[in-house]
C-alpha cells in the first residue's frame, strides 16, 4: 500500500521512506541514491506538511499517517462545503429562469404580495434560516403556510429567529412564538434593531425597506459581503438576546437594574430602594448569572441592549 491516498506524491513518499531506512542521511545523499535531483524542493515540502523535522528526522510512521489523514480530512471538509455552496447557484438560476433576466445583486421588491411571494420561494429551499421579525406571528399568515414550515423543521431545516420585546405583552404571539420554539424554530427576545430581516443559507437576504410601513417594500440582495454583514449584525444581536424561556423581570429586579445604572455603591443603591444591602447583594447576583456578565458595568449595559432598562 501507498501513501498516495493520504496526498502524498510518489516522490514525497519515496524520500520519506529514505530518510526512515537511512537516519542522518543527508538531501544529497537521498537525491542521488533516489535519481531525484530535486530532492531538496521535495524535503522542503515534507518539512512544510510536518512528516520530516529540519534536522532531516522522519516522524514515526504513525505520526505520518495520523498528520497525512488529518489533512486529508480537512481538504475533504473543504470540498464539501465548496461543493454545498455550489448549489447556491441554482438559486440564482432559478431566478433568471422565472425572470427571464439577470439576477440582480441588489433588486427593490415593490409592494406586500410581492415581497411574500419572494419570501415564500426563498425560504421554502432554504436549509437555514436567520429571522428578525418584531412579532413572531405576521397577521395574514395562511395556516397551511404554517404547517408546511413546521413539516420542514421536522426534516432538517436549521432556523433562528429573533422577535421584538413588544412580543412578551402580546400572549397570542407568545404562545404562537413557544410553538415554533419548541418545534425547532429557535427563538430569542431582542430590544435592538426592529426592521424585518430574513437570511437564507448564509447567501440571500430580504430586508424591509421601512421599519415601519411594510407596503413599501424590500431589498433582496445577494451582494457576499452585504449578506455577510447582516449575518454578523445577527450574530451579535442573537449572542445577546434574551432567552424566550427566560421568566419577566419582577418590579424589584427591574429597580435594581435602574440603581446599579445610577448609583456607583451597592449601598447607596440599597438605601435608595429601602432594602437591606444583603437582599440588594442577592438580586444583583440573581441578575448577572441571568445576563452572564462578569461585573455590575457589564450586568447594566447587557440590561439595556436586551430592552430591560
Amino acid at each position: 500500500m501507498n501513501l498516495a491516498s493520504l496526498g502524498l506524491t510518489a516522490e514525497q513518499e519515496r524520500v520519506y521512506r529514505y530518510f526512515l531506512r537511512a537516519p542522518g542521511a543527508s538531501v544529497d545523499a537521498a537525491a542521488a541514491d533516489l535519481g531525484i535531483p530535486h530532492a531538496p524542493t521535495v524535503v522542503a515540502r515534507l518539512k512544510t506538511m510536518g512528516i520530516i523535522d529540519d534536522g532531516l528526522a522522519p516522524v514515526s510512521p504513525t505520526v505520518a499517517v495520523d498528520l497525512l489523514i488529518r489533512r486529508r480530512m480537512e481538504q475533504t471538509t473543504r470540498e464539501l462545503n465548496q461543493l454545498s455552496a455550489a448549489w447556491d447557484i441554482v438559486r440564482d438560476l432559478t431566478e433568471e429562469q422565472r425572470s427571464g433576466r439577470p439576477v440582480e445583486l441588489v433588486e427593490r421588491i415593490e409592494g406586500m404580495h410581492n415581497v411574500n411571494r419572494r419570501a415564500r420561494e426563498m425560504s421554502a429551499s432554504s436549509r437555514e434560516l436567520m429571522n428578525i421579525k418584531p412579532a413572531p406571528m405576521s397577521h395574514g399568515i395562511s395556516n397551511t403556510t404554517v404547517q408546511h414550515f413546521r413539516k420542514r423543521l421536522s426534516n432538517g431545516l436549521i432556523s433562528r429567529t429573533l422577535i421584538g420585546i413588544d412580543s412578551l405583552g402580546q400572549p397570542d404571539q407568545m404562545a404562537y412564538a413557544q410553538q415554533q420554539h419548541a418545534l425547532g424554530d429557535l427563538h430569542r427576545v431582542t430590544a435592538e434593531y426592529n426592521r424585518r430581516v430574513s437570511i437564507s443559507d448564509r447567501a440571500i437576504a430580504l430586508i424591509q425597506v421601512d421599519p415601519v410601513d411594510v407596503s413599501v417594500g424590500a431589498l433582496l440582495v445577494r451582494q457576499p459581503g452585504m449578506v455577510a454583514a447582516l449575518i454578523d449584525m445577527f450574530e451579535g444581536m442573537w449572542a445577546r438576546a434574551r432567552e424566550l424561556t427566560d421568566p419577566p423581570l419582577s418590579a424589584i429586579e427591574r429597580q435594581v437594574l435602574q440603581a446599579l445604572a445610577l448609583y456607583d455603591k451597592d449601598e447607596v443603591a440599597a438605601r435608595a430602594l429601602n432594602i437591606s444591602l444583603r437582599k440588594f447583594r442577592s438580586h444583583v447576583a440573581d441578575l448577572m448569572r441571568r445576563l452572564r456578565a462578569g461585573n455590575r458595568f457589564q450586568a447594566a449595559l447587557l440590561a439595556k441592549e436586551r430592552g430591560w432598562l
